[in-house]
């Protein structure tokens, strides 16, 4: 734990709050703990969007149709980014209750070369933008970026993984993100106290040199500390841009928003990463919003002005990125991830009202993907928050929800979600990304003696062929087993590399920053294609599967004679076979070593890169033929979950969390007429199944609420819905955004018309 400032204690920002261990070190969540007021009621409280509100808003979404027509609005682009690199900008500067803008103009994208400057340029190039000459000579001559020190380093057997797709979407020509810096400690301490205590941390180990750790590592530890305090000294004065002095504790709830969005527009200023979480506020600013009602400084239209305010800032965060990355991560997506509700580890829930009135900003302001709203949810919440959370679904389907019943008991209850699934404790755990690998074309591996199926490439290691081309279940899965030994170590290895170099020329100072110096570390894995390889190992269990090859072997197609059982149908024959590929891949990537001992974690989650992955794929044994789309996440393949809206939950809720602590994704969708009659039937229906599924050990659900000819229409009139939003694999996007072939793939999923 880290000390806070003796004299911190005394502050007068803190008047009113009761005190505890947060007043003698750095413990935002026993300051929650101690004063947050938990909320039982319902929505009737809520106010709705001011005059003012509705005019920003609309100033920002005036820009919206020039941006989506374009694909960036501006560029920044011969300023490298950092804490300090632009001049103040602003919407409307006399409107704005939260100031802060990333560059000098709202939805202006900076450029961050630290990250790899082929990205950069590529990007530039892209959108129309100049290319620095002086840039390029500096980041390509005397400026070494993480994109170059991973290409230094990555293997030949690497490279030729990466390049044949069964390790792709890797973060080495991107920023790996899903670190959540506890931007609360910006309003609780201010910037000075947290200077303080970082200069501490590194005095210790400036006392010692070894220690418990190898020396090494206490000089890179020293290094990082020194520029983390460096980067606290940055946002003071970035803050100070904005007339601001925030070396202190925030007096007010009209601080504490502004504060904490300081902390986290410094991060985004600073960083590109894939996902920039935002954490868990919204308790945490209630306390500061509550003590103001209570005593009159505010209203409750004020305190809701000020949440929307502060989304609004939230939804036009913006990163330049390259068309490659498009392609994985689709729709312009930042995941700003608000965790939200869930229960305390004392039995009290941690829902306020302002966890309402976060929700209600998808009224104030429409619905929209960013903040990627999160609900902790359980069983135990309060009823009134639960409908509210149910009826926001059916209207907006811009919510996901995680199991707080799985994660409380492994991470305690200041648990937020980064990026889409993944559960860390906030300032006390981050994570080393790491994308996912095949495992559908890790089987087609299997038939092919290693032989990448669409290439013809040995890439993986040389195994016999299957004795006939009427595939066996026993010797398939064994031949798949050594592929699947040879990709855990090759995955590892380059994530090794990757992180290796991120800390090195792309590291997080900021963020890290607002984390405690001991945090543990998570490698955090993953695999797509599991329904896939699932379907197909389960067609050549229970039916006849024939490999029909080419002149040199390589198996092109399949045929298929009988049935087989399909995952996703609640049918332990099928689900049975995912559970044991999820087990075996996480034993698998354990036995190999990893960069700062990070402990090995693995997701099932695809984000909509699963339309990629089916690109770089072949023709399966489960009847899926080349190049069509994965299911995405944890989902069964589209079309094949015939038997409702909760058997294919069900199914998805076996997989073991235990072995996919880095989550596992469920996207559903179901008709509102599928969910019941009549408005309220839908909304008890809803928080029913939500339920039902956490109940069951299920983590992870994305609910759509839609019938499939409103996305038609709006495929064919993306002018009548500029805020429509659908949930996808671990996150939410505004559907007109995505590719003419990513709504195709939306609208092929599976749509229930009954639970």
């Amino acid at each position: 734990m880290t000390t806070a400032p003796a004299n911190a204690a005394v502050n007068s920002a803190w008047d009113g709050f009761k005190g505890g261990l947060w007043r003698d070190t750095i413990d935002v969540r026993d300051f929650i703990q101690r004063n947050y007021t938990p909320y039982e009621g319902d929505a009737s409280f809520l106010a709705g969007p001011t005059a003012r509100t509705t005019a920003l808003w609309q100033s920002v979404a005036d820009r919206f149709p020039e941006e989506r027509a374009k694909g960036v609005l501006d560029v920044s682009h011969d300023v490298p980014s950092t804490i300090t690199a632009h001049a103040p900008g602003w919407i409307d500067r006399d409107a704005e209750l939260i100031v802060g803008l990333q560059t000098d103009a709202p939805l202006k994208r900076a450029i961050m070369p630290n990250g790899g400057w082929r990205m950069v340029a590529g990007a530039l190039e892209t959108y129309g933008y100049p290319v620095s000459a002086q840039l390029e000579k500096v980041f390509t001559e005397y400026r070494k970026t993480h994109n170059a020190g991973v290409f230094d380093a990555y293997t030949d057997e690497i490279r030729a993984a990466r390049k044949a797709g069964i390790v792709t979407g890797l973060p080495d020509a991107y920023g790996r993100g899903r670190i959540i810096g506890d931007y609360r400690r910006v309003p609780l301490y201010g910037v000075d106290a947290l200077i303080a205590a970082k200069q501490r941390e590194k005095e210790e180990l400036d006392a010692l040199p070894s220690g418990a750790r190898t020396l090494e590592e206490t000089i890179r530890l020293r290094e990082e500390l020194a520029e983390q305090i460096r980067a606290l000294g940055e946002l003071k004065q970035m803050a100070a841009s904005y007339g601001h002095d925030i070396a202190g504790p925030a007096a007010t709830a009209h601080e504490a928003v502004q504060w904490l969005y300081f902390a986290y527009l410094a991060a985004v200023k600073e960083q590109n990463g894939a996902a920039m979480s935002l954490g868990r506020t919204s308790t945490f600013l209630d306390v500061y919003l509550q003590r103001d009602l209570d005593a009159g400084r505010i209203t409750e239209e004020r305190a809701q002005e000020l949440v929307d305010d502060f989304v609004i800032k939230l939804r036009i965060v913006r990163f330049l990125r390259t068309p490659e990355y498009d392609e994985l991560f689709s729709g312009d997506p930042t995941w700003v991830t608000e965790s939200i509700g869930g229960m305390g580890e004392d039995g009290r829930t941690l829902v306020t009202k302002t966890s309402f009135r976060y929700l209600r900003t998808l009224y104030n302001l429409g619905p929209a993907p960013e903040p990627n709203m999160t609900v902790l949810w359980s069983p135990s919440l309060p009823r009134g928050f639960k409908e509210y959370c149910a009826k926001v679904s059916i209207d907006t389907s811009s919510v996901q929800y995680e199991s707080d019943e799985l994660m409380r008991p492994r991470f305690g209850d200041d648990t937020a979600i980064a990026c889409c699934v993944s559960a860390m404790p906030v300032g006390r755990q981050m994570q080393f990304f790491g994308a996912r690998v095949n495992l559908a074309k890790a089987l087609l591996y299997a038939v092919n003696g290693g032989r990448d199926e669409r290439s013809g490439a040995q890439v993986g290691p040389r195994t016999p062929l299957p004795t006939s081309d009427t595939l066996s279940y026993d010797e398939v899965r064994s031949r798949f087993d050594a592929q699947l030994d040879w990709l855990a170590r090759v995955y590892v290895h380059a994530l090794n590399v990757i992180h290796y170099m991120h800390d090195k020329y792309a590291y997080e100072r900021l963020e890290m920053a607002l984390h405690d110096r001991d945090v543990h570390r998570t490698m955090a894995c993953g695999i797509a294609g599991l329904s896939v390889a699932t379907d197909s190992l389960s067609a050549i269990r229970h039916a006849k599967v024939t490999a029909v090859r080419d002149d040199t072997g390589l198996a092109r197609d399949f045929t298929i004679e009988g049935d087989y059982p399909a995952y996703g149908n609640n049918d332990a024959r099928a689900d049975d076979i995912a559970v044991e590929l999820v087990r075996d891949f996480m034993a698998k990537l354990r036995t190999h070593e990893t960069y700062r001992n990070a402990e090995h974690t693995q997701s099932v989650l695809t984000i909509t890169s699963n339309v990629v992955y089916g690109k770089k794929t072949g023709t399966t044994p489960d009847g899926r033929r080349a190049g069509e789309p994965f299911a995405p996440g944890a989902n069964p393949m589209n079309g094949r979950d015939r038997h409702g809206y909760v058997a294919s939950a069900l199914s998805v809720a076996k997989l073991p969390y235990g072995e996919a602590e880095d989550g596992i994704s469920l996207t559903h969708t179901i008709t509102p007429d599928g969910l019941g009659r009549t408005p309220e039937e839908r909304v008890t229906n809803l928080a029913g199944v939500l339920d039902g599924y956490m109940a069951s050990n299920g983590f992870h659900m994305n609910v759509n609420v839609l019938n499939r000819d409103t996305l038609l229409d709006a495929m064919e009139h993306p002018e009548k819905y500029p805020q429509l939003t659908i949930r996808v694999s671990g996150y939410a996007v505004n559907f007109v955004r995505l590719t003419r072939e990513q709504q195709t793939d939306v609208l092929n999923r599976t749509f229930h018309g009954t639970l």
